[in-house]
């Protein structure tokens, strides 16, 4: 009784309380009639309590969301049964579902009255703009009486679990001279059996070996070349994702880290539907996805590894051995400065396919900082190392972006700013 009546309104706490004050006077004064107006104003709002608190107790909520995975830009739905399985009817029932602000604003429904022993569906929809493993629930349930004299709160249906996966851009075409695509760098790719290295060639650099002149293709190409020893390209590819935290600029679905993320994701899925092995990994090189033995990998799995990533506390990018694992490497990479350049190329060998994109982060902050790294300091020292490099701005399409990428080579550096190629 004392658990039921805690759940009194103010308006029945002061009904309760002129019963009482009634009772009282009418014992003084020796009034019937006044004895028998008290004991309805004390017991109506007693029994509201009681029938309310039997209502709170005969309530259960089943929740369903549909899909349980989607995409940032995608809608999912969610449908909420409502059952009353208590011996009394309920009164009037505010109820509001417990939805992160990332998915849309908190849903409320409101029931008039429901009977024993009967059920109500319930559906509303989500429009999720920021990726993450986001948590719905619990559901509150405010129950009332028709007098409004009681009320109780009461969580209903536990919590579901929505997956809310990065934003996905067909991308086309795949790198050249990588041994998985086409054009000049591909055409020229020399097959020397099965099992065995790959061979291209490629302009003569200061220092090469001279015992590695390609003569073939220094005679049709009337300039030096020079063939270059490189591991197949059947051992699959490593992305690499710079997830640090002072790697990027701005704040929720708008800033840098989530481009990057959904680039990757993008780059990640284009690859595997060509058939392509993918080692997802993070800068500090814990592996996100595609790190089994066996090779198993698929996109479930690097859509849910990238939905639950956070940003990373590291400071530096700080490479223990070859980030790509001997790996062709495309690397995503936010603010970069040339200590770490070191750190991703010390380990990397020169006839083994890298690429980066460098992320102009200032576009993404809204200002210009002072002390960040110049990105195209950073891209001349990466290709001065052999890689094929794309600065990337928050106004530069994810498709163009992987074009330049995919045509990039050791002596040429794509530029986001003002599409220009040198």
């Amino acid at each position: 009784m004392r658990g039921a009546l805690s759940g009194l309104t103010t308006r029945g706490r002061c009904l309760l309380a002129a019963g009482i004050a009634a009772a009282l006077c009418a014992l003084v004064l020796n009034e019937r009639d006044l004895l028998r107006v008290a004991i309805f104003a004390v017991a109506l709002p007693v029994l509201a309590a009681a029938l309310a608190a039997g209502a709170r107790v005969g309530l259960v909520a089943l929740r369903h969301v549909m899909p349980e995975r989607v995409h940032v830009g995608n809608a999912a739905e969610v449908r909420v049964e409502l059952r009353s399985t208590g011996r009394v009817p309920s009164g009037g029932l505010l109820l509001e579902d417990g939805v992160p602000y990332a998915l849309g604003s908190r849903p409320r429904f409101v029931v008039e009255r429901m009977s024993r022993k009967s059920s109500v569906g319930l559906r509303y929809p989500l429009q999720p703009v920021l990726r993450g493993v986001h948590q719905l629930g619990p559901m509150r349930a405010r129950i009332t009486d028709p007098f409004g004299l009681a009320e109780f709160e009461r969580e209903l249906g536990g919590t579901s679990r929505l997956i809310v996966a990065p934003k996905i851009v067909g991308l086309s075409g795949l790198p050249v001279g990588a041994g998985l695509g086409t054009g000049d760098d591909g055409a020229i790719r020399l097959r020397t059996g099965q099992g065995e290295d790959d061979a291209i060639v490629r302009q003569y650099r200061h220092g090469d070996d001279m015992r590695k002149v390609h003569w073939r293709s220094t005679a049709r190409r009337d300039e030096l070349m020079v063939r270059v020893e490189e591991r197949p390209w059947r051992g699959g590819i490593a992305v690499l994702l710079d997830a640090r935290e002072s790697a990027h600029r701005g704040s929720g679905p708008s800033s840098s880290l989530e481009w990057a993320v959904s680039l990757t994701a993008s780059i990640c899925l284009h690859l595997h539907r060509h058939g392509q092995h993918v080692r997802l990994s993070t800068e500090d090189g814990h592996a996100l996805a595609g790190g089994q033995s066996d090779g198993g990998h698929s996109d479930t799995e690097v859509l849910d590894a990238l939905a639950a990533l956070r940003p990373s506390h590291r400071r530096d990018l700080a490479c223990s051995n070859d980030p790509g694992s001997g790996r062709e490497l495309i690397a995503v990479l936010g603010a970069t400065t040339p200590s770490a350049v070191h750190e991703l190329i010390k380990y990397r060998q020169r006839s083994v396919r890298s690429l980066a994109v460098l992320l102009d982060v200032k576009s993404w902050a809204g200002s210009s900082e002072e002390g960040a790294a110049d990105p195209q300091e950073v891209a001349r020292l990466l290709t001065s190392a052999g890689w094929g490099v794309m600065i990337a701005d928050a106004r530069t399409p994810m498709t163009t972006v992987w074009t330049r990428l995919c045509h990039s080579t050791a002596d040429r550096m794509a530029v986001g700013k003002g599409g220009a190629a040198w």
